[in-house]
């Protein structure tokens, strides 16, 4: 790390010190911006990192509701609007009990990296609540989204800030934040992405975040002689984005024999059946344990932790950040595993990252690997500007084409900046930064 880079992270450790989340993904940030600050030192004459790293904005405020049992319960409500260079803020609601500063401030930070790479004009923002929709009911989910809008609609719009789902934030809670924008406001435009078919959401958007990580896969395992056709696959979660990476891996001839839930995981020899699990999840709303009740060839084990201690080809964690440590990276060596692709945001730690490239395995960093769900998100926005629907395979050819884009540049930022053409994480980090810091230089200190 050169000097500049590592005087700014000092700055932030001093200034956010409880922050882990948010300084992990600042570091490797930083790290790999080394090259590029050493042939741009004009960034370090107008601080420009020092802007880029804080937020431009954060709205903190109560949500308070009340229960079916007629209490008033109050949860924090946030929106980090990180940096709109390029585009207005654009990034999802997490609801989740652990939601917080740190969390919003390293997810919204990706989100600025993964948004630049798309090519399209959106910026970086994040936000959501520590309310947990889970074991709550259709009218108490309501109430808490009424009241989070009602505060949150002074500060979002079609050209300010266009915020969409995340953990926690599906089809229904998305639906209750459009009806209470629209009451309040009384405007139908897009500034929700993630809605209803029925009124203004994309079709392709549940599955674009798993296809669009096996498509910047496709293309990796490509560049580098190897191909999904054959491959044993693992893959972390059992959510929109382990289902449709699953769905699509398969597509393309791979096996994928593993899967899992914030309970434990399963492991199927034979291949996972992924119809089974899309009842569980999809309709059921179930546990993946109930996978193994259904399918004899199945077992099912109560730490979704070791998943990764099942042999593959290739990994694929898509739950949540930090699921793949050090001991989770050395396992997947000795089992075999040629490369890592990220489905979730910074799911892996850095000492595993480390190992992992160390080792020669192909990794797919998070902000250009599952940048398929931003990408869809920004062509809902295109849809609803222009008053239009594409169809299906309208949508998946052009998300096909954005991450085909996203690993060309990736890559081509890691040929002229990293001393090995296939660090990946170096390739999207300063790809994604020099758009988003071009356009900060030329408008100016602000």
């Amino acid at each position: 790390m050169n000097d500049y880079a590592s005087r700014v992270l000092e700055g932030l450790k001093a200034r956010n010190p409880h922050e882990s989340e948010f300084l992990q993904a600042a570091t490797e940030m930083l790290h790999s911006l080394t090259p590029a600050l050493e042939r741009h030192p004009e960034f370090e004459q107008v601080s420009l990192l020092e802007r880029f790293v804080e937020p431009e904005r954060i709205i903190a405020f109560r949500v308070p509701w009340i229960d079916d049992c007629g209490k008033t319960r109050v949860n924090r409500g946030y929106r980090v609007q990180y940096n709109s260079a390029i585009g207005p803020y654009k990034g999802g609601l997490r609801l989740h009990p652990s939601v917080n500063l740190s969390i919003l401030k390293f997810l919204g930070l990706e989100q600025i990296l993964k948004n630049s790479l798309t090519g399209l004009p959106i910026g970086g923002g994040k936000g959501g609540s520590d309310f947990d929709p889970k074991g709550k009911s259709d009218r108490e989910v309501m109430a808490f989204c009424q009241s989070f809008m009602t505060e949150l609609y002074r500060h979002v719009g079609v050209d300010v800030d266009v915020p969409a789902g995340d953990i926690g934030t599906g089809a229904r809670e998305i639906g209750y934040l459009y009806g209470q924008y629209k009451r309040i406001t009384g405007r139908y435009e897009g500034v929700l992405t993630g809605k209803g078919l029925q009124y203004g959401g994309s079709l392709a958007r549940k599955e674009a975040t798993g296809y669009g990580l096996c498509y910047f896969m496709q293309n990796m395992l490509a560049a580098n002689k190897r191909k999904f056709n054959g491959a044993t696959v693992v893959i972390s979660g059992s959510g929109n984005v382990a289902i449709y990476a699953c769905e699509k891996a398969l597509s393309f001839g791979a096996k994928v024999v593993a899967m899992s839930d914030s309970s434990g995981y399963i492991h199927d020899p034979n291949g996972i059946q992924l119809d089974v699990v899309k009842q569980i999840k999809e309709v059921e709303r179930g546990r993946i344990r109930e996978y193994a009740h259904r399918v004899p060839s199945a077992s099912y084990y109560d730490n979704s932790h070791y998943i990764w201690h099942t042999p593959c080809d290739i990994a694929l964690p898509c739950a949540t950040q930090n699921e793949l440590d050090l001991e989770s990276a050395i396992a997947l060596v000795q089992g075999g595993c040629y490369a890592v692709g990220e489905g979730a945001n910074m799911p892996t730690t850095l000492e595993a990252t480390e190992y992992l490239m160390g080792k020669g395995v192909l990794f797919a960093p998070g902000k250009a690997a599952n940048a398929g769900g931003v990408a869809t998100s920004a062509l809902e926005m295109t849809q609803n500007s222009m008053h239009l629907s594409w169809t299906f395979d309208e949508v998946d050819a052009k998300l096909q084409v954005i991450m085909c884009g996203i690993f060309e540049k990736t890559a081509l930022a890691a040929e002229r900046y990293a001393d090995c053409a296939t660090n990946y994480v170096m390739g999207a980090n300063i790809a994604g930064f020099l758009k988003v810091a071009e356009a900060m230089m030329a408008q100016g200190i602000c």
